[in-house]
């Protein structure tokens, strides 16, 4: 591992080992995410929104623009966190994100052949005509093509407490209509 033989805020005496787009890789308790894939040498973490370009870790904050990654799998996915507020643990499983088939050789990485000639918001303008059937039928693509993180698509496996509260009346402000509800209620 690349990182200072001491200072800090980790605990060397304890490993963590975790992985990273299924490479098993090793931490100190008191990492986050970011910091141990730097430590293991692993600078580039995911792909841009649009135009899928390189992107780094470049903040150490919540901050974070490029560092957004997938934490565990099934029902348990969660999508979208910066790397830099997550903290590792034992058998951690993150993913980067925006990226096919792998972040290395990402497909999508073509379309910056075409920045020149898509502005911003260019899927709006172009894909409008010449009917409503032809947004509905690109709009699926683009939508692929253009998202983070995906969600679990198995069942969340937790159970949360929940409460459903009714009433009868619910006044909503205090003008001439909230008062007259509130006194008819009693």
């Amino acid at each position: 591992m690349r990182r200072l033989h001491e200072g800090g805020r980790i605990d060397r005496s304890q490993r963590i080992d975790f992985t990273f787009d299924g490479k098993a890789l090793a931490g100190f308790r008191g990492d986050t995410l970011a910091s141990a894939l730097l430590a293991n040498g692993i600078g580039f973490v995911g792909r841009s929104f649009k135009y899928h370009r390189p992107r780094g870790i470049y903040s150490a904050g919540p901050e974070e623009p490029n560092a957004l990654v997938t934490l565990g799998t099934g029902g348990r996915r969660e999508p979208n966190l910066p790397a830099t507020t997550v903290e590792i643990a034992e058998g951690l499983v993150a993913e980067s994100q925006n990226r096919w088939p792998s972040l290395k050789f990402d497909v999508h990485s073509i379309n910056g052949l075409f920045s020149p000639f898509l502005s911003a918001g260019f899927y709006y303008k172009t894909f409008m005509g010449p009917t409503r059937r032809a947004w509905m039928f690109y709009e699926h693509f683009i939508r692929k093509a253009a998202g983070l993180g995906r969600a679990g698509e198995e069942p969340d496996p937790d159970r949360y407490e929940i409460r459903h509260l009714f009433a009868d009346v619910a006044v909503i402000g205090a003008g001439p209509a909230g008062i007259s509800a509130a006194l008819a209620a009693g």
